[in-house]
């Protein structure tokens, strides 16, 4: 019977190359790598249509819209809401984005007609009518809106009255 053995053991060469490769390379080390840039970014600019506006408030909120068919309230998206006062015709509007896309999900004109009234008995939250714009054209909508980050001290009033004295109509 004819026994093999194996030689396991490596030349001096070949293990000072491993200790090379293994080893992290140097700061003054020139490892010859090359790093080109692939593709160029150019500055935007972005216009929101927010430009001539100036934000009466602009506060943590989730917005909803009643759902006729379904009559329940469907959450529209938490986000923030703004009151924008356009600064040549004073005219007031609320916008309402989500958060992380900014995808539009309120925007209407704060006209004299309407009247906001709290919902249910929640003081962080109120009710309201009025011609939304947000998805293209003008629809008749009910809103609600609980706003996220009132104090215990500041109901939904006091956020109304001041978006309605701020605008030069009363609630």
């Amino acid at each position: 019977m004819m026994f093999m053995f194996l030689n396991l053991s490596m030349s001096n060469t070949e293990a000072e190359h491993r200790k090379e490769e293994e080893a992290p390379a140097g700061e003054d080390e020139d490892t010859g790598a090359q790093v080109a840039l692939i593709v160029k970014f150019e500055e935007v600019t972005v216009s929101t249509g927010e430009e001539n506006e100036h934000a009466i408030l602009d506060l943590k909120s989730k917005l909803y819209r009643f759902n006729k068919d379904g009559n329940q309230w469907k959450e529209q998206g938490a986000g923030t809401v703004k009151f924008l006062k356009h600064k040549e015709t004073g005219k007031v509007c609320l916008l309402t984005r989500q958060s992380k896309t900014l995808k539009i999900c309120a925007n209407h004109l704060i006209l004299p007609s309407m009247s906001v009234q709290e919902h249910f008995g929640n003081e962080k939250s109120c009710v309201w009518h009025a011609r939304d714009f947000a998805d293209g054209e003008l629809k008749d909508e009910l809103f609600c809106i609980r706003c996220i980050l009132l104090s215990t001290e500041t109901t939904m009033w006091d956020w109304a009255a001041k978006l309605w004295t701020s605008s030069g109509r009363r609630r």
